[in-house]
């Protein structure tokens, strides 16, 4: 209701019923019957989950009448673009809307921008660009519609936002198949709230009439409301459901480390045990050992001014104090350069995380923005053993991280970057590799 008591156009999504809640009764009434047989056959990738079916919402309607932290608006490159969902969302929004778009310069295809609400009944909109689709470009299609909706929850994470209202961002006039957009969009949302389910309340897929019958017949796939459509939906996923983030996989373009490149197959055992067997050929000096400064450590604990244990809880404390920015910051530029990101593990099974040289702007960026995003990636990455691998590709002066960043970097992360950092591998192309 307005303060004139007329009835709001706007739609309170904690009013409407969630995807676990439809048709409750009768999907409860055959979970007892489905246990059992559900423990003598194969279970979906996609669990039954009630706890996640409470969060998502199907909801018929116009995306902009949402009354949540956040809305979802499909456009084009430069934010201009003319469909109903955008056409909607600025007349309800106002005039303000165009000009804080203009400060945003665009947005690439697969990227997440954030603006205000204005006069919508939600406080942020999240602009996005979905891909044009042709079926002889189909895998770079589907990349960069799961970046569309990876990045819009990552965006909605990093700001600690409880609600978003999804639109469906594969507009009819970018020619992407509804039904296998569909797919991209349940299975990447299903994933996000597997692993950050802790963090957002709320995910409302706004749809209209033509949309509703491919989302409720591909829903109980991803979200399945008991043990009897889990099993029953098994044999209708499609063979490509993702890796753990929902991400299509590509194997001819999978990163493959093995730990010695040039040792021989028929060591392949040994080697499987891992690179901490034998790091003698590497060195014993401070810097492959990724030590600090020792001399000044031991001069400073004699001189008494401070204890080991004294600095160790100084460096923790300081460490801290980054990571609390990093996870309040709005580090959704740095994010855009793409150049950090997680790809997959080894032979060994540890994270593999890439830096891509020529995606640092060096001399146009904030890095101490880059630092405190660097933190935020890597915070729970480095909790378990990694590697990293930097691409030195088409790098330039202007690409060059100096000698005090890297130092600034290396005093501020914690001890278990350190600790559990397991190889680091440099790639740059040689004229002999060009060849």
């Amino acid at each position: 209701m307005d303060p004139l008591g007329a009835p709001s156009q706007f739609v309170d999504v904690d009013t409407l019923p969630s995807w676990g809640n439809s048709c409750e009764d009768q999907l409860n009434a055959s979970d007892s019957a489905a246990e059992t047989y559900q423990e003598e056959t194969l279970r979906s990738p996609f669990l039954y989950n009630k706890d996640i079916n409470g969060k998502v919402v199907l909801w018929k309607g116009d995306v902009a009448l949402l009354n949540c932290t956040a809305i979802v608006n499909t456009s084009n490159e430069s934010l201009t673009d003319k469909n109903p969902v955008s056409d909607s969302i600025f007349m309800l929004a106002g005039p303000d809307l165009k000009e804080d778009l203009q400060k945003l310069r665009g947005c690439r295809t697969g990227e997440a921008k954030l603006t205000k609400g204005f006069n919508l009944a939600a406080r942020f909109i999240i602009h996005t660009v979905g891909p044009k689709y042709k079926s002889r470009y189909r895998t770079a299609a589907e990349s960069s519609l799961y970046s569309c909706y990876r990045n819009v929850l990552q965006l909605a994470k990093e700001q600690s936002m409880s609600s978003v209202g999804f639109c469906v961002i594969n507009s009819a006039k970018r020619g992407y198949p509804l039904e296998d957009a569909t797919h991209i969009a349940l299975r990447t949302v299903r994933r996000f709230l597997e692993i950050h389910g802790e963090t957002i309340e709320k995910v409302v897929f706004a749809v209209s009439e033509l949309e509703e019958a491919t989302y409720r017949k591909l829903l109980p796939l991803y979200f399945p409301r008991s043990l009897k459509e889990e099993s029953h939906s098994l044999p209708y996923l499609p063979a490509d459901i993702g890796n753990a983030e929902g991400e299509p996989v590509v194997p001819e373009r999978q990163i493959r480390i093995s730990e010695k490149p040039g040792a021989p197959e028929d060591n392949q055992e040994e080697e499987d045990e891992g690179l901490g067997v034998d790091l003698s050929f590497i060195g014993s000096h401070a810097f492959a050992r990724m030590e600090g400064d020792i001399d000044k450590q031991r001069r400073l604990i004699l001189q008494g001014q401070l204890s080991e244990a004294a600095l160790q809880k100084q460096h923790q404390r300081n460490y801290n104090r980054w990571l609390c920015q990093a996870r309040s910051e709005d580090l959704s530029d740095i994010a855009s350069l793409k150049a950090l990101y997680q790809t997959g593990v080894d032979n060994c099974g540890r994270t593999v995380m890439v830096v891509v040289g020529r995606n640092i702007p060096v001399t146009l960026i904030d890095m101490d923005k880059a630092l405190l995003y660097f933190i935020h990636v890597m915070d729970h990455i480095a909790v378990k053993e990694y590697v990293l691998v930097y691409f030195h590709t088409l790098t330039s002066e202007y690409n060059h991280l100096d000698s005090d960043f890297l130092k600034k970097l290396y005093d501020v992360v914690d001890i278990k970057y350190k600790r559990n950092l397991k190889a680091v591998y440099f790639v740059h192309p040689t004229f002999r590799s060009k060849q």
